[in-house]
Order: structure tokens, then C-alpha cells, then sequence
């Protein structure tokens, strides 16, 4: 057991899912020419005004509500300066000591317990642009399209006590923000991603440790790994005599370790004074009272657990993708049975979608196709095997009831499964003796048999009664 405890605070990045940026009418749209969705505004230039985006206001009171936050309807914008070629102005427009919203907490599970995690602040601020470096010739690029796009900063609490439980944070607040509709949370493109300030103390001691900043972390396993490594190295340096350092690192994925970016800036580094170009932001109290929330990811498990009595895994499996809960909801919507439904969703359909690196958005069977499906082998219809052949000839491109029509239904006319198993019987004379010799087991080669004689279509469990009459009936 180790003698430390680590510590560890996120502040979380996420871009919010407007049309336009946060002071000004330019687009956000992901994948235009390198520096068109600009224009002066976002570029800073003289003489200029920004004017606040309505619906960033609108989005940051959803998020506000959703963690149990105290909404300041007054709130002020600042300037932080900071020089770096990515920031045109010199400056980013940000909140600093009156944010829009303040406290909150966010539950997660640990273990067999959940704990909630205090949120410091979610304030309002602009991203910066994006510099694309050339290993051919050491140039650096720098496109300003993202410049200006809206994001809310959330902050928590130094109340995580290791790597685990900042991805279970984490995934938690990605799941929130998708839930309620304010972002598509993208790690990888940078929509949602995460700077952690890591430090260990002694077990039991009170005063904090030296902090170390990690910067820009965009996945779940950056944000594991790079915790696992410092918290390591902090150990090491604690154990061998030696001071942390307070700094800002970054997370090298190729040598699978951090390395120093710059010396950890504190506040006043940054020349924090209010933005002389924007009045306070008021929020009016029917804005205020207008907001709405839809059902949150937990309350969704706890609905599917106690309501539908799915077990707590494939609960937390559905809920884990907002998209993939959706087209649960749809199957059931069609009359499926709940369990059954899960477990086709998270086994049959989620297999082939993994094996072909597609998400559930993009799935060629339809809530609707399955519901279908699922219908027909509630109805004794469809065998199982008959409906994962139906199943995988729509996922393949098959249009659902012209499948059906072509598979036919299940046999499960007594006299017609009787006159097969007949048949299988009188030409396996010798398995039979062997069964009734006591090698049961032999049931299965007879099974196999009438199913493969009916096309797969005779009811698995009327057959096994049948046989079962035949074969152990005294001998004539």
C-alpha cells in the first residue's frame, strides 16, 4: 500500500454545439478551408465589438441545472493574456471572478459505492485556433477557424483520488453534456477534453502537494495513463528527496510518458482585468425558469433497472452511449420485451457494428427492423437461429419483410415435425440403439439432424419432445 494519496482536480473543455461562435455570426462547422469561418471580430481587430451568443447562454444554464448549480444571474467577462501564435488577439475572452455558474457536484461510481464529486465553477470562455506543425520542413501553420468557438470550462474539486476515478468523472460529465444536447463531446476531434492537475501527500496529512498540471488530455486512456505516470513520478521524486516541480506537461502517447511544456503560470501570469468591450451578462428570470432538462443518464439506468429489471451491466452498458440508449428505446418502443431487446442491442447488433468500426448511429438495421425481428420470435415465429439468419441478411442490406418473406416461419406444426424426426430415427438405427444404450448425449446428433432436415425452421423444443417420446419408447 502505497504511504501516498494522490489528488487530483480536471478542468474540463467542452465545445458547445452551436451554429455560430460566441461573439460573433461565423460558423463552427469542422472541416472548412483552413482560416474562412473568420472575420474581424474573432480576429480581434480594431475597433470591433463582440455581442454574446443567446444560445451559448441558453446551452451553459442547461449544464448548470443538470449538475446542481448556483446560477449567478449576473455575470462578468475578462481578459486573459497570454501570447501564443494560435491566439490572434493576444487575448481570450473568459470569465474570472464572477463565472456564470458556481458549485454543483457530480456522482460516480466507485466500486460498489458512489461518491459526488464537488464542481468549483463552469464558466463561459472562446477557444482558441490550432497550429499544424510540419515534420518535413519545421514550419508551423496556424488556422483560426476554431478561434472564437464557444466552450464551457468545468471545474471540480480536488476531491479524486486517482486515475480511476477521474475516468469515471469523466465519462460521467461526457455522458451529462450528450444527454442534455449542449455537445457531441468529440474527444478526438478536441470537442471535450481535459487539463489535470495532479499532486500526492502523505496519507493523512492535511496540506496539499505540489501540482503538476497535464494539459490537453483528449481520451479516456490519455487521461488514465497520464495520471498513472505521474503519479509515479511524484512518487519517485517524493521517495528519493527530491521537490515536484510545479509545471505544465504534456502526455507523449508515442513514448507512453509526459514531458515538461513550461513552467505552471498562476493568476496573475495572465494580467486578468474585465473585458471593457462587453456589459455584465444578465440572465432574465423567465430565461432562467425556461430551462428544461430531459432524463439524465443515471436516472435512465435507475428507470431501466427497477422499471424494465435489467440487471445494473446492461443497464450501464445502454446508458454509456446516449445514441445507443436512444435505439433501445425506439426496439422497445416497437413492443419488444426489454431484456430481450438488450440483449440482441448489446450482443448480436453491437458485435457486428464493433467488427465493422461503425457506431450505432450508422446501423443498417433500424429500430423498427429489429422490433420486427424481435416480434416474430416472441411469437414463436422465428426460431432464434431463424431470426439471426433474418437479422444478419438486413444488417447486410436486406430490406426486413422481404427477408421475413423469404425465410418463412418457423415449423411448428406438431404432425409435420413428427413425420421428420420419423425419418431421422428409421435411418440412424445404430445411434439409436447406442442412446438407448445409455449414451445420451446422442440426443444432440439427433437434433442437429431434424433441424437440418426442416431448413432450421422446426421448433428446437418441440423436436426435443418428440425424439425424446420416440427414443425412449420401449423397442418393438
Amino acid at each position: 500500500m502505497s504511504k501516498y494519496e494522490t489528488v487530483i482536480g480536471l478542468e474540463v473543455h467542452c465545445q458547445l454545439a452551436t451554429q455560430t461562435k460566441i461573439f460573433c455570426g461565423c460558423s463552427t462547422e469542422v472541416g472548412a478551408p483552413p482560416n474562412t469561418h473568420t472575420c474581424p471580430v474573432c480576429l480581434g481587430m480594431p475597433g470591433v465589438l463582440p455581442v454574446m451568443n443567446e444560445r451559448v447562454v441558453e446551452y451553459t444554464l442547461r449544464l448548470g441545472r443538470a449538475v446542481g448549480c448556483d446560477i449567478r444571474q449576473r455575470s462578468t467577462f475578462a481578459r486573459k493574456n497570454y501570447f501564443y501564435p494560435d491566439l490572434p488577439k493576444g487575448y481570450q475572452i473568459t470569465q474570472f471572478d464572477a463565472p456564470i455558474c458556481e458549485g454543483g457536484a457530480v456522482e460516480i461510481d466507485v466500486g460498489e459505492t458512489t461518491k459526488w464529486i464537488q464542481l468549483t465553477r463552469i464558466h463561459l470562455e472562446e477557444d482558441a485556433g490550432k497550429l499544424i506543425h510540419s515534420g518535413d520542413d519545421g514550419t508551423s501553420q496556424v488556422d483560426l477557424n476554431r478561434t472564437g468557438t464557444p466552450l464551457v470550462e468545468i471545474v471540480s474539486e480536488p476531491e479524486l483520488r486517482g486515475p480511476d476515478e477521474a475516468v469515471a468523472y469523466l465519462k460521467e460529465l461526457h455522458n451529462i453534456v450528450r444527454y442534455i444536447g449542449i455537445s457531441d463531446a468529440h474527444m478526438e476531434r478536441g470537442n471535450f477534453r481535459c487539463d489535470a492537475n495532479i499532486s500526492l501527500r502523505l496519507l493523512g496529512a492535511e496540506e496539499l502537494g505540489t501540482r503538476v498540471e497535464l494539459k490537453n488530455l483528449n481520451s479516456f486512456n490519455h487521461v488514465k495513463r497520464g495520471i498513472e505516470y505521474e503519479v509515479e513520478r511524484h512518487a519517485a521524486l517524493l521517495d528519493s528527496g527530491e521537490a515536484v516541480v510545479q509545471e505544465t506537461r504534456l502526455w507523449d502517447e508515442g513514448k507512453q510518458r509526459t514531458r515538461s511544456m513550461r513552467s505552471k503560470e498562476e493568476a496573475h501570469d495572465y494580467r486578468y482585468f474585465p473585458e471593457p468591450d462587453l456589459l455584465p451578462l444578465v440572465v432574465p428570470d423567465a430565461m432562467l425558469s425556461a430551462v428544461e432538462l430531459p432524463e439524465l443518464p443515471r436516472a435512465r439506468r435507475d428507470r431501466y433497472e427497477a422499471e424494465l429489471e435489467l440487471s445494473r451491466y446492461d443497464a450501464d452498458v445502454l446508458v454509456a452511449e446516449k445514441a445507443l440508449s436512444d435505439y433501445f428505446e425506439a426496439v422497445i418502443a416497437t413492443g419488444a420485451e426489454a431484456k430481450t431487446a438488450a440483449n440482441w442491442i448489446t450482443s448480436e447488433l453491437k458485435g457486428r457494428l464493433n467488427a465493422d468500426s461503425k457506431d450505432i448511429e450508422d446501423s443498417p438495421v433500424s429500430a423498427g427492423a429489429l422490433g420486427t425481428i424481435l416480434a416474430r420470435l416472441a411469437e414463436g415465429r422465428l426460431s432464434g437461429k431463424l431470426a439471426k439468419q433474418v437479422f444478419g441478411k438486413v444488417y447486410d442490406g436486406g430490406e426486413v419483410e422481404r427477408v421475413l418473406e423469404e425465410t418463412g416461419e418457423q415449423l411448428t406444426d406438431t404432425s409435420a415435425i413428427e413425420a421428420e424426426v420419423d425419418k431421422v430415427v428409421d435411418a440412424n438405427p445404430s445411434q439409436v440403439a447406442a442412446y438407448r444404450g445409455g449414451k445420451t448425449k446422442m440426443l444432440g446428433f439427433f437434433i442437429g439432424q431434424v433441424m437440418k432436415a426442416t431448413g432450421g425452421k422446426a421448433n428446437p423444443q418441440a423436436v426435443r419432445e418428440i425424439l425424446l417420446g420416440k427414443l425412449e419408447a420401449p423397442s418393438e
